[in-house]
């Protein structure tokens, strides 16, 4: 019987202390697609990438066009023509795997390219959004654009508009 009772008694204290929380949510992409900086940082970016994908795209077709000459030829070489042909076409794939690898890798040219451009406008957005909770007295603020599982949210406790205000935009 005790533990029944004190089952009950701490179901009733955590129902009573979840309702005395305040949660909030923010759509950070929303926020982001309100900013013109974090547009045009996004369209530089575009830019680069695109840029960087043609310059990888012509050295593969490079390649395969060296592969097929080398295929056509190859008969009419000596084996250590081929040899040579061959070293010369898998070098080609190793600096543009290469290239590929600095231009897009885990540490690469784009990766740092987005820390410079994006980063600091999404360390604005969550700076204003730690800001909005701490003075909102908030146990929880939500992000709904990284798909926490929120299946359903009130609308009156979203500050994607503050955040975008403390931040100077409108929208």
């Amino acid at each position: 019987m005790k533990k029944i009772i004190y089952s009950l008694l701490l179901v009733v204290t955590v129902v009573f202390a979840a309702q005395a929380q305040r949660f909030a949510y923010v759509d950070t992409k929303y926020v982001l697609d309100n900013i013109p900086e974090y547009e045009s940082a996004q369209n530089q970016l575009n830019i680069i990438t695109e840029e960087w994908q043609d310059e990888i795209t012509s050295r593969y077709e490079e390649i395969e066009k060296l592969y097929k000459e080398y295929e056509i030829e190859k008969v009419l070489l000596s084996n250590e023509l081929k040899r040579k042909r061959e070293e010369e076409i898998l070098d080609k794939e190793r600096e543009v795997k290469e290239l590929q690898k600095k231009y897009f890798g885990k540490d690469g040219e784009l990766f740092k390219k987005r820390q410079e451009l994006v980063k600091p406008i999404q360390d604005q957005v969550f700076n204003a959004v730690k800001e909005i909770g701490e003075t909102g007295n908030y146990a929880v603020v939500f992000d709904v654009a990284s798909g926490m599982g929120i299946l359903y949210n009130d609308p009156k406790y979203d500050k994607s508009d503050e955040v975008l205000q403390k931040l100077g935009y409108r929208n």
